[in-house]
């Protein structure tokens, strides 16, 4: 049976994640993998930041954590810090992994809320191992942790120049047979079905294929330029429409996490690298013009910058149909969420394990096809919204009435599934139950708690658990992680013994 073309279009992060799981899950099929870049189109490139997930995907590969980490000049990341979200002067983190241990079968959260509410639990973030290395910039990788230490269930991520990830992954696919050209796209042939059957490039060349992925970014130059496929503007959820990114040298230690301090018009980021600085301002120029954008932004960098800024337009949302015909649109060329929670890599992760699940071929009529088509794009929408919904969260609940930005935020009419969710926690803390989501209950706990909201009872099954027995087994569990963490090294440490950037 002949075997499929598929060609992807653009390279950086999205187009090279794509190139090496297609052809790490088809080595040895003769499936031929064409990807098509040029050389001077520049990429966004400004995701510097995962979720856990990532390294998933990377372990899936078969790439040796350490020595990629060291190649994209790599930090890791432990959670995010918010500043300044519920009110000036305020700030909570948000940790990956887990949020304490069931207490005989009971809900963590729910045995913290009732020895809150009899005597001193401290804070919900003291049961967090993550959140105790974090604070003290120290880390070590849990699944490495003895079982019973208290930090083996935490959970980590990355920090890295996007450009030398889309380098390494371009390295790995093209060791596995993915053929790269570069050259422009300079026409897009469709059929009388509107299917895309060639690309004719500005060097001349023509390249026939069976099934084509768009990862041209903000362009969408086939699922949009030449498929029409309909875009679902989100910005009247999530204002912000623009950024102003700006790279600076590196100074002091490096903290394992990512800090997002919220200002009058949005928030800026900082995302420590091992040789430099990632900074940017995400905001809503209906509030706030880019000049004073920039100025803002400039007034916050620690250390000098090492560019000029650079302004990024874009549009909060997604594809109706990211795959339509014989085109799948990954990365910014299919939708667009902020990158509050660093969740864009992890979208383009997503649309190809998803597309890998349902895969086309050549054996399969359109209809069939089409039926595949609307499975991915059902998948994808509830990935979407269900990110969405998280990244809502973390300004519809603010107190923050100083500006007119926040005035909007904490006034806008949210998605119903937002409502339902918030007002089942606030009833009694409690969240729907977990299907495929990404953000699990302890991330919305984080949020949630981190932004003052508190349900108005826990649940009565905790009532059986004896008063001074939970005060005890909370109190021991503090300890453990207060104590356990001195012997943990320092971020720095860690990276300079095992995963050291020649950049650094």
């Amino acid at each position: 049976m002949t075997q499929p073309h598929w060609v992807i279009v653009g390279g950086g992060t999205a187009g090279w994640i794509a190139a090496s799981a297609l052809t790490h899950q088809f080595n040895g099929t003769g499936i031929r993998i064409t990807l098509i870049e040029s050389s001077n189109i520049s990429t966004v490139g400004v995701g510097e930041a995962v979720i856990p997930p990532f390294m998933t995907f990377i372990r899936n590969l078969g790439i040796n954590e350490q020595e990629f980490i060291a190649k994209v000049s790599g930090t890791f990341k432990l959670g995010i810090e918010f500043r300044d979200w519920s009110k000036l002067g305020e700030h909570y983190f948000h940790p990956f992994g887990s949020l304490g241990r069931s207490l005989n079968g009971n809900d963590f959260y729910h045995c913290w809320l009732k020895a809150s509410h009899e005597g001193d639990a401290g804070d919900l973030l003291d049961y967090s191992p993550a959140k105790i290395m974090a604070a003290q910039h120290r880390f070590f990788p849990p699944f490495k942790m003895p079982a019973q230490s208290g930090f083996e269930t935490a959970n980590y991520a990355l920090h890295f120049d996007a450009g030398l990830v889309a380098k390494e992954l371009r390295h790995y696919a093209e060791a596995k047979g993915v053929n790269r050209i570069d050259a422009q796209v300079a026409q897009v042939i469709t059929d009388s079905t509107g299917k895309i059957t060639e690309l004719l490039l500005d060097n001349g060349q023509r390249v026939n294929a069976d099934f084509f992925i768009d990862c041209t970014g903000f362009r969408g130059l086939l699922i949009d330029q030449a498929l029409a496929s309909p875009f679902q503007d989100w910005s009247e959820y999530l204002p912000c429409n623009s950024a102003i990114a700006l790279q600076s040298e590196h100074t002091g230690s490096t903290p394992p996490y990512t800090t997002a301090s919220a200002r009058e018009a949005g928030w800026i980021w900082r995302i420590p690298l091992q040789h430099r600085m990632g900074n940017g301002y995400v905001y809503c120029d209906r509030f706030c013009d880019d000049d004073e954008a920039i100025a803002t932004l400039q007034t916050q960098l620690i250390g000098k910058p090492l560019h000029d800024p650079r302004v990024i337009k874009f549009t909060t949302g997604m594809r109706r149909a990211s795959w339509k015909k014989n085109c799948i649109a990954l990365g910014l060329s299919g939708g667009f969420l902020e990158p509050l929670e660093s969740t864009a890599i992890h979208l383009v992760t997503r649309g190809v394990q998803f597309l890998l699940e349902l895969l086309p071929d050549l054996t399969l009529s359109d209809e069939q096809c089409e039926s595949l088509a609307a499975e991915y794009n059902r998948r994808l929408l509830q990935d979407y919204e269900e990110i969405r919904d998280f990244l809502i969260l973390h300004y519809c609940l603010t107190e923050r009435d100083d500006t007119e930005f926040w005035q909007y935020c904490r006034s806008m009419q949210l998605p119903d599934s937002l409502q339902a969710r918030i007002a089942l926690f606030k009833a009694r803390g409690q969240l729907p139950p977990e299907k495929d989501e990404l953000f699990k209950k302890d991330n919305w706990l984080a949020v949630l708690h981190g932004m003052g909201i508190a349900p108005t009872s826990y649940h009565p099954f905790t009532n059986q658990l004896p008063s001074h027995q939970l005060q005890n087994a909370l109190q021991a569990a503090r300890q453990q992680l207060q104590t356990g963490v001195q012997s943990i090294p320092t971020h720095d440490d860690f990276i300079a013994q095992f995963c050291k950037s020649p950049l650094g």
